[in-house]
């Protein structure tokens, strides 16, 4: 195997006996050899005992000398000199091991700990004392210094060594420890002195809290006051430090509440939560609250809540400023909080709620959204509308409501797009301040920079409350111009004029918008405009519209309509009828107007017209369509040979055979075939066919008369001519037909499998 290369493990298959890791490190822990334990050793002499000093010390000596900076060595050597109550030689070894490494902060313990269980305590001073003077910041070596002076009940020691130590400035335990000491002693007002010295080394809050709440707890009020407002003092009235000083406000708050001085307590709150932002005093704000639903009333209480809401909002809005639901939410707070001050009457908290509703309507209409895509300024636009609104509903500024008006128009791009609202509201405020040319200016200039259907709409509407009727023909004049396939504009312009009682005028508006080419939804133009004629009482005038739509569209259900209002009536000529209400009496206010009856023959050939047009079409499912709306009709005013003759129209379905195109293939499908098809596209066997149905016809006809005893004559033969030769068979063979089927009341199984058979010779005689 070449140096440095992996051994190849050529056999990967589990072991047949698996290990597992707690064997593993049992085996590990059997195995292990037994640590060398030197023999115990039995001193029984003073000789021998000082040949085991000897020995001891030399070994001792070697290995410091090999390890000299090792303080564990020189430790160990020096403890092991006075368990053999060798004193002077441990001091000798500490001493050696001091000029070996001052600093070591475990050998200075060591070396004082051995002089106080051997009961030098005056060597223990003078350690400490040396210690602390070399190793100042060393806070452990104090610590236990001043355990030592309180442990001999030298308060006094203990009190010059803790002033010494302050003169170091340490930490914030050390002071504490200094406190407690003299807390413990009943020395509340060295206490209080401590307190207000650490205050001037380290003036931060949480210090000026400790201190007053121990001149709360020894019983001087009146100092704790002194102390928290020293400290509000001292932090000023900046922003910031307001801010590093609301653990200070906190515990002054809950001083006060605690000795019932409630009001003192929420003005305190007040003072601070007004000089600090929203977004910094949370914590304050919470405690705020708490206070005031122990100890506050209904109004206090809401404006807390009103305070804890206006941080949520402002946490969201630093996030994203753009969020414009957070604005409108935002915004409805302040407003509600503006309402019901002004419900109360507090005029001056009111002024200071409009300022507040105003800033936040400001801040939010100046997040401008980026881009010019109107789908970006949707949300954002009705900022600017409630904005106006309240301006103009609450505050009842209307100078200020124009402005924001006109701010708001000049900040749209109009030339990429524009709000038809704005405009409008603007427009209508215009009017509401009686200001109606201002009011035509705007919606005019909207018109002429960015004309949309809405603006018309808007300028109409507002015309025709205020009955400027020219103005509004104007209007709709330039409305369709601007658009002139909106057929919505034709119907509305024309609508107009018939109010107006200008009904010739309104027939030329329709004239017009009907002679349009390229309309959107033009059915219902026509519509409008027959059943404007249809109102009028001018049939003949209606029915030249249908056959003008009927021609241009060839729609199924334009015939239908056509149809149906030929056998409907209508009402007089308008003429006639002004002429019989001026006849009749003037209290007869009920009577019912007079109405022309249709013609249903009429009907039927505007049935049988558009059954021709659809069958030159060849639109076989809407002629069947056709057919079933023109066999209701005969069923519901008709008789019974009129829905016979409607029936035999219908067709049969049968299979029809051709070759599609793109694949090459033989298709079989399912397709209608009328009667009159057949027999203009093959004669021959249109002719065959007639006879074989007049032929079942006759025998089901015998059969019905020799078995008429048989159970179930129902009409199953019968339909088998009319449905398809009967409407287009001979007169003779007809009459032979209707002659059979009265003599016959029922059919039998023969002829019905006749009519099975039919289609099949039909459609073979087809493919003939």
């Amino acid at each position: 195997m070449q140096e440095g290369r992996v051994p190849r493990v050529k056999n990967r298959a589990p072991a047949a006996i698996q290990i597992t890791a707690e064997q593993l490190l049992r085996e590990a822990q059997e195995r292990q050899e037994s640590q060398f334990r030197a023999p115990r050793q039995r001193v029984e002499d003073f000789e021998e005992l000082v040949e085991y000093r000897g020995r001891k010390r030399k070994e001792f000596e070697e290995r410091i000398r090999r390890t000299r900076g090792s303080i564990k060595e020189w430790i160990q050597y020096a403890s092991w000199e006075a368990s053999q109550n060798e004193f002077a030689r441990a001091r000798s070894v500490f001493e050696r091991a001091l000029d070996v490494d001052t600093r070591s902060v475990p050998l200075w313990l060591t070396y004082t700990e051995t002089e106080l269980k051997s009961r030098n305590v005056q060597h223990a001073r003078n350690l400490f004392d040396r210690a602390v003077t070399l190793l100042p910041r060393v806070d452990q070596l104090w610590y236990k210094y001043v355990y030592l002076e309180e442990l001999l009940q030298n308060i006094a020691g203990a009190r010059q060594v803790f002033e010494r130590w302050m003169a170091w400035e340490p930490d914030d335990k050390a002071w504490q420890a200094y406190i407690k000491l003299e807390t413990r002693y009943n020395e509340l007002d060295r206490a209080s002195a401590i307190y207000e010295r650490w205050v001037a080394v380290r003036p931060e809050p949480r210090v000026w809290v400790k201190w007053g709440k121990f001149e709360e707890e020894r019983g001087k009020v009146d100092k704790a006051r002194d102390v928290f407002q020293t400290a509000l003092e001292f932090f000023g009235d900046e922003e910031e430090q307001i801010d590093k000083a609301q653990a200070v406000f906190g515990a002054f708050a809950k001083m006060e509440t605690r000795l019932k001085e409630y009001e003192r307590a929420r003005v305190i709150y007040k003072f601070a939560l007004e000089r600090l932002p929203r977004s910094k005093s949370a914590n304050l704000y919470a405690t705020y609250t708490k206070f005031e639903k122990q100890h506050g009333t209904r109004t206090t209480l809401e404006s807390t809540v009103l305070g804890k809401r206006r941080i949520q909002y402002e946490e969201e809005l630093s996030h994203d400023g753009r969020n414009y639901d957070v604005w409108f939410d935002y915004a409805r707070l302040e407003e509600g909080a503006y309402k019901q001050l002004r419900e109360e009457g507090t005029t001056a908290e009111e002024e200071q709620a409009v300022a507040r509703v105003r800033e936040v309507y400001e801040r939010a209409v100046a997040q401008v959204p980026p881009g010019n895509e109107k789908r970006h300024w949707r949300r954002y636009i009705f900022l600017w509308f409630d904005y106006a609104l309240f301006e103009e509903i609450e505050t009842k500024d209307f100078s200020r409501t124009r402005e924001i008006y006109q701010t708001a128009l000049r900040l749209v791009p109009h030339k990429q797009f524009t709000f038809a609202k704005l405009w409008l509201l603007y427009a209508r405020f215009e009017v509401r301040q009686l200001d109606l040319a201002a009011a035509r200016k705007v919606l005019g200039t909207a018109i002429g920079t960015c004309p949309k259907e809405a603006l018309f709409k808007g300028y109409i509407q507002l015309e025709f409350d205020l009955r400027e009727f020219d103005r509004v023909r104007k209007l709709y004049e330039k409305y369709i111009a601007f658009d002139p396939t909106n057929s919505a504009a034709w119907i509305k312009y024309a609508e107009l004029e018939t109010q107006l009682a200008d009904y010739d005028r309104a027939r030329g508006i329709f004239e017009l918008g009907v002679s349009q080419s390229p309309l959107s939804m033009p059915e219902l133009l026509w519509k409008a405009y027959i059943d404007f004629e249809v109102e009028e009482g001018e049939r003949g005038r209606a029915r030249a519209l249908y056959e003008r739509l009927a021609a241009a569209s060839g729609h199924w259900k334009v015939w239908v309509a056509y149809a149906t209002f030929e056998a409907e009536p209508i009402q007089l000529p308008r003429d006639e009828r002004e002429d019989e209400d001026e006849e009749g009496d003037e209290g007869d206010e009920e009577r019912e107007p007079k109405t022309v009856e249709g013609d249903l023959e009429l009907a039927r050939q505007v049935f049988q017209k558009g059954y021709q047009d659809l069958k030159s079409k060849d639109l076989k499912n809407e002629r069947v369509a056709l057919l079933q709306v023109w066999k209701s009709f005969e069923e519901q005013r008709g008789t019974a040979d009129d829905v016979a003759r409607v029936d035999g129209m219908m067709p049969v379905q049968g299979k029809r055979r051709y070759v599609d195109e793109e694949t090459g293939q033989l298709v079989e499908d399912y397709d209608y075939i009328f009667a009159d098809d057949e027999r203009e596209t093959n004669p021959t066997s249109f002719k065959f066919l007639q006879m074989a149905h007049a032929w079942a016809a006759a025998k089901k006809a015998s059969a019905a008369g020799t078995a008429s005893s048989g159970p179930g004559g129902g009409g199953g033969g019968g339909n088998v001519l009319s449905r398809f030769a009967a409407a287009q068979a001979p007169d003779d063979q007809v009459s032979i037909v209707e002659d059979s089927r009265a003599e016959s009341d029922g059919g039998g199984d023969e002829p019905e499998s006749m009519d099975e058979d039919t289609p099949s010779v039909a459609s073979s005689q087809g493919e003939s």
